[in-house]
């Protein structure tokens, strides 16, 4: 199964990207679903606030026999993630270190525009 939609940069934009991934409600163990909702919502969340103020926001979702494949794009021109430390006391900014501790791999794509992807092992 694949899908793929954009959404206009405002905030909204999780709910209607949560309302995509709603296609595979059921088709996903309930706990690997609510990962990839949560996963989603920060990405999308973080396209709004950081990727740029042209363009939209496009999501991607793919389903194959092995994982789950989610893939956010902004007119962004990318980043260099780097960790939080826990101890820092930092009330924002915690989406890509869920991502990191959730998905089972994620990336920073940079190009035309900038893609953060992740992917569930439906196995785990």
């Amino acid at each position: 199964m694949h899908y793929a939609q954009s959404f206009p940069k405002t905030p909204s934009a999780a709910a209607q990207a949560r309302e995509l991934l709603a296609r595979l409600d059921g088709a996903l163990p309930d706990g690997m679903f609510e990962d990839a909702r949560l996963l989603l919502s920060e990405l999308v969340a973080n396209a709004v606030e950081h990727g740029g103020a042209a363009g939209d926001v496009e999501v991607r979702i793919a389903l194959g026999d092995a994982n789950l494949r989610v893939e956010v794009y902004d007119a962004g021109s990318g980043f260099e993630w780097t960790p939080r430390n826990a101890d820092a006391g930092h009330q924002r900014g915690w989406g890509l270190h869920f991502t990191d501790s959730v998905a089972s791999r994620w990336a920073v794509e940079r190009g035309e525009r900038t893609c953060v992807w992740f992917e569930l092992d439906r196995g785990s």
